[in-house]
């Protein structure tokens, strides 16, 4: 996290994480993010392995109509 504040869902786990902290998501786990607060959420997203792209996404639940 670069600034603000960040309500993380990895797997079965729920996090808060704020400036300067990090999770690792792994390859296939159920995950989501959500700003809970009003200071605009930063963040740096880095992937590795050796598949990169994104067409690989499986989305469970939207609220955003997205499924």
């Amino acid at each position: 996290m670069v600034s603000g504040t960040a309500k993380i869902v990895n797997g079965d786990q729920e996090l808060l994480l704020t400036t300067n902290q990090s999770t690792h998501i792994p390859c296939g786990h159920k995950h989501r993010l959500e700003n809970p607060g009003n200071i605009v959420l930063v963040m740096i997203e880095v992937q590795s392995g050796e598949y990169l792209g994104e067409d690989d996404i499986v989305r469970f639940e939207d609220v955003y109509g997205r499924t």
